[in-house]
């Protein structure tokens, strides 16, 4: 499987938790912007971490999610996880 892009993180919390109050998340320029900053609380990253984690396979700690303080840091826990191709 090809990585998990910014694109599809941006596209998954829109759908899950709504839009960011201060960026778009599909912009490069927030990928080092903390979640807060944006707009997205730990509830509404765990909310997407689960979509994920039944549409692609990924397993996340709740601490790892928590952990994961900007989209930059969840993308690379999320390509990490990613379950090998078949």
């Amino acid at each position: 499987m090809s990585d998990f892009t910014q694109r599809e993180l941006a596209e998954k919390l829109l759908e899950c938790a709504g839009e960011a109050e201060d960026a778009d998340v599909s912009d490069e320029a927030v990928l080092d912007t903390p979640f807060l900053e944006l707009g997205y609380d730990s509830l509404a990253l765990l909310q997407v971490t689960g979509v994920i984690k039944r549409e692609y396979g990924v397993e996340l700690s709740d601490d790892a999610v928590v952990e994961a303080e900007t989209p930059r840091l969840l993308l690379k826990m999320i390509n990490a996880n990613l379950p090998d191709a078949v």
